[in-house]
């Protein structure tokens, strides 16, 4: 279409394509013929014959194409920023926490609350530790501030409440002793990568 007959607004000289539509039914017997008759399609029955052969693969088949949480739980990301991790060393259990305070400082929605006092030995440890998972926003700057590498970003997501405020005391990310076997070492987001050391000796700077 060329610019002139667009620009023309006369509706007679336009051609319109008119389209046969049916008679509007009065009588009730007539709506109801015209009701079935644009219900019962051939994609109706084409539809449901998708959702019966699935139904039955799923049930008699053992072909089931969805995850059937939360026995089942579909794999994630080791860099996916979850619910966090406190890190024990694993020589000592000790945990690798040395209560600096910087995660406490850098958290941008202020959810962090830690005290720290000092031992027997003069060693500062955590006396108390508590992340607020009602604001916290799972930004990630705790574990990429953390010195130590005691706090990381773990897989576990599934953290609703029925309250607002839902607080995680130390004790609770922290890995237990009978599954330190089990932990991996620098697990979750805020470690370090696998390739650190080539990065670090490809750099110009001496370490």
């Amino acid at each position: 279409m060329s610019l002139e007959q667009f620009k023309d607004r006369n509706v007679g000289t336009q051609n319109y394509v008119k389209l046969d539509l049916e008679h509007t039914p009065t009588e009730g017997w007539c709506k109801f013929k015209q009701v079935v008759k644009r219900t019962f399609q051939p994609e109706l029955f084409q539809g449901l014959g998708v959702t019966l052969r699935e139904m039955i693969n799923a049930l008699f088949r053992n072909k089931m194409h969805t995850t059937k949480y939360p026995f089942e739980k579909l794999p994630i990301s080791p860099r996916y920023r979850a619910v966090h991790d406190m890190l024990r060393l694993m020589e000592s259990g000790n945990y690798r926490c040395i209560g600096c305070g910087l995660c406490e400082k850098i958290c941008i929605s202020d959810c962090i609350a830690m005290e720290t006092k000092y031992d027997e030995n003069q060693r500062k440890e955590v006396s108390e530790y508590t992340i607020n998972f009602g604001r916290c926003i799972f930004c990630g700057y705790c574990a990429e501030v953390c010195p130590e590498l005691a706090i990381v970003h773990g897989g576990r997501f599934e953290n609703a409440s029925e309250q607002r405020a839902g607080f995680s005391l130390f004790e609770d990310m922290l890995t237990p002793m009978d599954q330190l076997n089990q932990q991996q070492e620098y697990a979750g987001f805020g470690a370090i990568s696998p390739n650190a050391d080539e990065n670090i000796k490809s750099t110009p700077l001496a370490y």
